[in-house]
């Protein structure tokens, strides 16, 4: 945890309280927020996506943007990327597809696999980690600088 760091933990039992966690996290969001997310393969991160999304009023279905690395929605005047980091190679591959232009922007990202870019996250980030507990419930830590 970075020094001066703000931490928040919460436990979902299931997709949607996942999803619900994910609304309350977009209720902090703005222009130019960025959301780096971090866990494992099944951890939870696309239904994490899912509910920010819904919290900020897309309506469309959000698939993971795993091939196509980044998706974009409108969410109201503002433009909400999902990137899926985790085919790329590093922050060189990042910044081949424009990076700073959805990280840098006035929209909002949210980066799936986040761990694999480190560079080319802002330190402002909010980032959450995923992890599945022996039980099957998730712990959702979010740390806000």
């Amino acid at each position: 945890m970075k020094p001066g760091a703000f931490l928040v933990r919460h436990i979902a039992a299931s997709p949607e309280e996942t999803m619900a966690i994910g609304e309350k996290i977009a209720a902090g969001l703005g222009p130019g927020s960025v959301v780096a997310l971090r866990g494992g393969l099944g951890a939870g991160k696309t239904c994490l996506v899912k509910g920010i999304a819904r919290g900020l009023g897309i309506r469309e279905e959000l698939t993971s943007p795993t091939y196509t690395i980044v998706s974009e929605y409108a969410a109201g005047p503002l433009s909400f990327y999902h990137i899926d980091a985790y085919r790329l190679g590093g922050d060189e591959d990042f910044q081949a597809l424009g990076g700073d232009e959805y990280v840098y922007g006035r929209g909002i990202a949210v980066i799936e696999w986040s761990d694999r870019i480190p560079a080319s996250i802002p330190r402002s980030a909010l980032a959450v980690s995923i992890s599945i507990l022996e039980d099957g419930r998730r712990r959702i830590e979010v740390e806000e600088p």
